[in-house]
């Protein structure tokens, strides 16, 4: 018999990268013989990420478009027309059973003309409220994987799967590992862990804020393990001589990181929130407001709508973030904990790859 053949396009953003690699890892778990090929946008992240977990990538020349800037998107219609030249050829000689995407400016080519030459496909889509790329593949592609009830706002509600988005294996048992996040992270038992999450990059408004306050943080008697991004490491990293905080550039055990939390202040990023929610751990969601259709401040309020999590918008940082923090400390655990678990889906993976076996019919 021969292998399956897929083609995962997923790129960007961690929040796009991670699912795909998810997926793949999962289908690879379920057949046999699989083979895979990634498709990503040329000097993008997931050019680098993606050989890193052990797959094959080629990238497309293609990027998206700079709202607001007419000379930086003079290469866009180009750039367009070449990509689908290029997602032809990769179709062509990989000849893939399914396409899926995750999302990310190397996705729209390579979907839509895997929908021209008539083979299966699949769109995920991560956030409450869907991007321009997947509203328009959202018509073509055969499936639509979405972690947010109502997505029939913007897509046919016929090829609509409610599976959520895929998570890190690591995350399913962060409950089991508390004590050895503690130890692994050298922490005190006897106080309150903060994390506070900015993303792989950094935000530096969270970061100024968090700066300000740390000995707030100490009255408290709060631990702080502060994600601060690698752009701003070099700035902050001098607060780790406080003996209640660890300043760190990026963290890859995240599975102890959320098992050391009591309290968590994040992005609102649409992987970020499926992971909160399965954490279940009072958290303040400071959306970032530079994204495209302001969708974290939409995943934001999905999970604050559940009574589970509080948002915080940056221009309020100065005034209200005192108070969110007292808020945040005055919730009951085990109440959030219930809230969020209505929303968490530890089985999205498994069910993304059900609809592509259902699709295949194998």
């Amino acid at each position: 018999m021969k292998p399956f053949k897929f083609i995962i396009s997923g790129g960007g953003t961690g929040g796009h990268i991670y699912p795909a690699i998810a997926i793949a890892d999962a289908l690879g778990d379920s057949f046999s013989d699989t083979k895979f090929l990634f498709v990503g946008a040329k000097g993008k992240m997931e050019m680098e990420k993606i050989p890193k977990a052990g797959y094959t990538i080629k990238g497309i020349w293609i990027s998206g478009l700079q709202r607001g800037s007419f000379f930086k998107n003079i290469l866009f219609p180009l750039k367009l027309i070449v990509s689908f030249f290029q997602s032809a050829l990769i179709l062509l000689r990989f000849r893939p059973n399914f396409v899926i995407g995750t999302g990310g400016f190397a996705s729209g080519p390579i979907l839509l003309i895997a929908h021209y030459f008539k083979i299966k496909t699949l769109i995920q889509e991560q956030n409450s409220y869907a991007g321009i790329t997947n509203k328009i593949l959202g018509k073509r592609v055969d499936v639509i994987a979405v972690a947010f009830p109502n997505m029939d706002r913007f897509f046919p509600e016929n090829k609509i799967s409610l599976t959520g988005n895929p998570v890190r294996k690591a995350l399913l048992e962060v409950g089991l590992k508390r004590e050895q996040a503690f130890q692994f992270f050298k922490l005190d038992s006897s106080k309150k862990t903060l994390v506070v999450l900015g993303g792989s990059l950094g935000a530096d408004r969270i970061n100024q804020v968090i700066e300000s306050h740390l000995s707030f943080f100490s009255d408290l008697g709060i631990q702080l393990i502060w994600q601060c991004g690698k752009l701003y490491y070099d700035q902050f990293q001098k607060h780790n001589k406080l003996n209640h905080v660890q300043v760190h550039a990026f963290l890859q055990e995240m599975d102890l990181l959320y098992a050391a939390s009591d309290l968590i202040i994040s992005r609102a990023g649409a992987s970020s929130v499926s992971e909160l929610a399965l954490v279940g751990k009072p958290v303040l969601l400071i959306p970032s407001p530079n994204v495209a259709e302001n969708h974290q401040y939409h995943n934001a309020k999905f999970l604050a709508n559940s009574g589970g999590a509080f948002i915080l918008s940056e221009n309020d940082l100065k005034d209200q973030f005192k108070e969110s923090i007292n808020q945040l400390m005055s919730v009951d655990e085990k109440d959030v904990r219930e809230k969020l678990s209505e929303f968490a889906r530890p089985n999205a993976t498994q069910d993304i790859v059900l609809k592509i076996t259902q699709e295949l019919k194998v």
